[in-house]
């Protein structure tokens, strides 16, 4: 359908595909660098949240190094940046009521938050993206939100831009009221920023072989809330980080608890998408971990005020995919640049928006018409603090994975010491492919949420803001609509119901009686699960209508 549709062209020099912050971090560089040379230059972002920051979750403790490469004056500008970290606390939790805290000098150096020579500061990265969006239209950026990037113009083996989603269309395919066909937007560069496992950026992993040789991504589903708290339980600052129960040894993941400003806290599991259990719901884990008494004693009498999830590309140097294809690049975490030995993902990001930037305009300040492979970059990149970041702590993900919490723990302690310099640990098993049948577990009973601490899905989904157009085209495709009824479900009790932390996958009754796969898209808060967990990899998320999903208030 989409070669007879007559469609609408823009022309810039730079289209960026996300506002997050790698996108918009990049296109505020390519302008500073455009305004300082005195060059005219056109740079578009486009956006599929209903607003900048709509989609953006994140921890988060940042460690500003690039916001300060990028902005020196941030403080004067007015960022976000109200709380700094002042005290770091790392727990084992034994079981549901003991805990160990662990000391200091046996804390990896790459977890501290407080200390040395650069302030780390807990923030909303969506309010930091909000506040980045600011500063790139005032330099000069055009941004749409809204504007969902449904695909890549490749021509000749070349990115030359994208293509906007269509407005309007009826789930039967149709035109409604108020049909307007999406728009080409076509760029002598290309920048992808849409996040983990972006599903262009997927595209072009592929197609472009950007992925040879390397170790395949793993994953890990971040689960967030946002709590008011009363004032004596409340710490500005104060920062906690724990793993063991509720998880068994066998899944790997780990929570964090950081006291914000104005008398909020953020709580959140990350779940390591290679478990093998295919009862395990990581939204009932959190639950569930909320119910600690170390996690208790902050929550209890507040009020959960915010809800979401989001995957995160956590695999690292090893995983990182070459990151340059002739027309354009893929930056933050659509490549994978986010550092999980610090559980930090926002400063390498930047780096890498920066990084781009200045690669992309070098080649267009000479008066190039874009199209080629920005072959500066890599070496640009691997010259690199964040580069060399990621090269020193490539081992922390596959040594958990290979030797579980205490001993990849361990392993990773030592590496750090000498520097990054034991053998570096790999791990080629896909995340899909580490699930077990179900036969071999038994089912999880987990405990009914009681409303104070723990929730429920659908009013967890509520607090999201998650809303899409009912009458549109379902944004979750099946391959094969048969696999999750006689494949999936028999061999491992369809994990779709599960691992989903909004509640879309079903298996219902039927009118005949039989199970019946039910996807309630409605639902979804984009955070690519499906995608990355179906054993069969039978689930493709791409982009809904632009402004569609959650609207995050501050996460």
């Amino acid at each position: 359908m989409a070669e007879q549709v007559e469609r609408d062209t823009m022309e810039f020099d730079v289209v960026i595909v996300g506002a997050g912050p790698s996108g918009l971090a990049a296109a505020c560089r390519l302008m500073q660098q455009a305004n300082e040379a005195e060059q005219e230059l056109t740079v578009c972002v486009v956006e599929k949240g209903s607003e900048v920051g709509a989609h953006i979750l994140s921890g988060a403790v940042l460690e500003p190094r690039a916001l300060f490469e990028l902005f020196p004056d941030w403080e004067e500008r007015g960022a976000p940046l109200t709380t700094p970290a002042v005290r770091d606390e790392l727990y084992l939790l034994k079981d549901a009521e003991k805990a160990q805290k662990l000391p200091n000098a046996l804390v990896p150096k790459s977890m501290h938050n407080t200390g040395g020579d650069i302030t780390r500061y807990v923030i909303s990265a969506g309010n930091l993206c909000r506040w980045l969006a600011e500063q790139a239209e005032s330099l000069g950026v055009e941004i749409f939100p809204g504007f969902a990037a449904q695909d890549a113009i490749v021509e000749d083996g070349v990115v030359r831009g994208i293509l906007t989603g269509d407005m309007g269309v009826a789930a039967d395919g149709s035109e409604k009221g108020g049909y307007a066909p999406g728009m080409e937007l076509r760029a002598k560069y290309t920048l992808f920023a849409e996040g983990a496992r972006g599903h262009i950026g997927k595209r072009l992993i592929r197609e472009f072989r950007l992925d040879e040789g390397k170790d395949p991504q793993h994953y890990g589903i971040g689960l967030k809330e946002l709590w008011d708290v009363p004032a004596e339980q409340h710490e500005p600052g104060l920062v906690l980080h724990g793993s063991g129960w509720p998880l068994d040894k066998n899944t790997h993941g780990g929570w964090f608890l950081y006291h914000a400003e104005n008398q909020q806290v953020v709580v959140g599991l990350i779940m390591d998408l290679a478990y093998q259990n295919p009862y395990l719901s990581p939204f009932d884990e959190f639950q569930r971990m909320k119910h600690h008494p170390v996690l208790k004693r902050y929550l209890e009498g507040g009020k959960r005020v915010a809800y979401g999830a989001r995957a995160i590309a956590k695999g690292g140097l090893n995983c990182l995919p070459k990151m340059t294809f002739p027309g354009g690049l893929l930056i933050g975490c659509d490549a994978g640049t986010l550092n999980f030995a610090k559980i930090k993902g926002i400063h390498t990001a930047m780096k890498s928006g920066l990084v781009a930037a200045e690669s992309v305009f070098e080649s267009l300040k000479d008066g190039n018409e874009g199209g080629d492979e920005l072959k500066a970059f890599e070496a640009r990149w691997q010259d690199s603090w964040a580069y060399k970041e990621l090269e020193q702590t490539a081992s922390f993900g596959p040594a958990i994975h290979k030797y579980g919490t205490v001993g990849g723990g361990a392993y990773n302690f030592v590496d750090q010491l000498l520097g990054g310099k034991l053998p570096r640990v790999h791990d080629t098993t896909a995340d899909h492919a580490a699930l077990k049948p179900a036969s071999e577990f038994e089912k999880i009973d987990y405990p009914k949420p009681d409303g104070k601490l723990s929730f429920d899905k659908p009013s967890s989904v509520f607090l999201s803001n998650t809303n899409h157009e009912e009458d549109q085209p379902c944004h979750l495709k099946l391959e094969d609509s048969e696999i999750p009824i006689h494949k999936n479900l028999p061999e491992y009790a369809e994990p779709a119901q599960r691992y989903c932390p909004a509640g879309v996958y079903e298996v219902v009754e039927g009118d005949d009686g039989q199970p019946r796969f039910q996807i309630n898209f409605q639902n979804c808060v984009h955070c690519k699960t499906c995608d990355i967990k179906d054993p069969a990899q039978n689930i493709t998320w791409v982009a809904p209508e632009g402004g569609g999903g959650p609207n995050y208030p501050n996460m």
